[in-house]
């Protein structure tokens, strides 16, 4: 397929352009401010619109193998498209745990099998399985991630020999939960005394609060610093956390890098009382001051990437009191118009929230030919309408679920187009249901 955009308004690496971009055999060809046209290719016109490369999620849960009940690959990958994510790395707790290199491929075959955006996977880690971590072949495969704190899946590493193997031995980037463990059982411990299985939401940040946060990333920081670990701790959720994180160096150079996610910026403590159980997630959604810091501290490069975290489960699910809702909230098709609304009021430009969403997770995790708008890039690219509303309701979410905690929310921007791989595969609402998704891979 050869396409030309024409006359759009090109945001990337920084900069605002008025351009043509012409895509051929899946490549970017061309970028130019007037390029002609020849033989088969169809134009498509940017004219009020901005055109951005695909967004790369580093942290999506999409529930496959073992609970397909709540959502898989298929289902999940289209809701991404539908959203502008054009590549997602997808956790291992799902059942079985991706804790062996065998269970982790069986992964990337539903993927190439049923994925509708371009896909990579995180190998498990467990209290015994180093000698997997291993054998992991750091140029197709994501990262090693640890959960640090326990949360949806069990997959909690917690002895101090195990972790040291880890942060020692593995051969490519490892991401972490971080909430520390015996923290979060003493705070539980109080609360159900006081209210047994149903503890009011409101708790939920205190029960996980800053210091279980900052104690548990303090750990694996200093874990990171004693091997000399690729490092990258994910959803950093409190203002306490920052000032563990460097600014000074460039992205590319740095060892231990962090993660926002956007219901961290969307949401605080102040919206329990409205949405309950919706949005219980771990880490915790926190105090208000704590969103005003994430904030900062992406607009200064101490945080250096937004993700979703995107994590569904049933409704039916959800409603349990307390103890037994599991946390977790499906975010993926509408992170990006969440972000251009801060963009609107001021908050974040067009430029930084590409930045982090598009190039910066390319650069961390050294993704291979994706994450910018570069002549000889894979055309992973996305048109969006600034000035289009769109209302969250149960007619438009694309989740096996079938549900979000933004339903009724209007934004003011749409996603026009996407392309994956030089395809169109997502325009006027739908997405297609032809697959040209791609496994991706890592210079490193």
């Amino acid at each position: 397929m050869k396409y030309c955009i024409k006359n759009v308004e090109m945001v990337n690496e920084g900069k605002k352009v008025f351009t043509d971009v012409l895509i051929e055999d899946g490549i970017i060809s061309k970028i130019d401010s007037n390029i002609e046209i020849s033989g088969a290719c169809t134009e498509i016109k940017g004219d009020g619109l901005i055109l951005m490369p695909g967004i790369i999620d580093d942290q999506v849960h999409f529930r496959e193998p073992g609970y397909t009940h709540k959502a898989c690959i298929a289902s999940e990958s289209k809701a991404a498209i539908a959203g502008g994510t054009t590549s997602f790395m997808e956790m291992p707790n799902t059942n079985p745990p991706a804790l062996t290199i065998d269970l982790l491929e069986q992964k990337y075959t539903i993927a190439k099998n049923t994925s509708y955006a371009n896909y990579s996977f995180f190998m498990g880690a467990s209290n015994d399985n180093i000698d997997e971590i291993k054998k992991v072949n750091s140029k197709i495969i994501c990262g090693v991630k640890i959960f640090m704190g326990s949360s949806t899946g069990n997959m909690l590493v917690d002895h101090t020999e195990a972790l040291e193997k880890i942060f020692k031995e593995s051969p490519t980037l490892i991401a972490t939960h971080c909430e520390d463990e015996q923290s979060i059982r003493e705070n539980m411990a109080h609360y159900e005394k006081l209210y047994g299985e149903d503890i009011p939401m409101k708790y939920h940040p205190i029960i996980r609060n800053d210091e279980v946060c900052y104690i548990s990333s303090v750990k694996a920081k200093n874990l990171a610093l004693k091997f000399g670990s690729r490092l990258h701790i994910l959803h950093i959720s409190t203002a306490k956390e920052i000032a563990l994180f460097d600014n000074k160096i460039p992205l590319s150079e740095k060892k231990i890098t962090a993660e926002v996610c956007v219901h961290h910026l969307w949401f605080d403590s102040n919206d329990y009382e409205r949405l309950g159980t919706k949005i219980k997630c771990n880490p915790a959604i926190k105090e208000p001051f704590n969103r005003k810091a994430i904030l900062a501290a992406l607009l200064n490069d101490q945080m250096d990437i937004i993700a979703t975290d995107h994590a569904p489960h049933t409704l039916e699910e959800k409603n349990n009191p307390y103890k037994k809702a599991p946390a977790g909230l499906p975010l993926m098709q509408h992170g990006l118009q969440m972000m251009i609304e801060f963009y609107k009021e001021g908050k974040i430009s067009l430029e930084k929230i590409i930045e982090k969403m598009c190039h910066a997770p390319a650069v961390c995790f050294k993704l291979k030919d994706r994450g910018f708008i570069r002549e000889g890039f894979k055309a992973d690219l996305v048109l969006v309408n600034l000035n289009k509303p769109y209302t969250v309701n149960k007619n438009n979410i694309l989740y096996q679920c079938g549900w979000s905690p933004l339903e009724g929310t209007t934004f003011s921007s749409s996603i026009d187009t996407v392309f994956l791989n030089g395809r169109i595969v997502f325009k006027d609402g739908i997405v297609s249901e032809d697959r040209f998704a791609e496994r991706l891979s890592f210079d490193r």
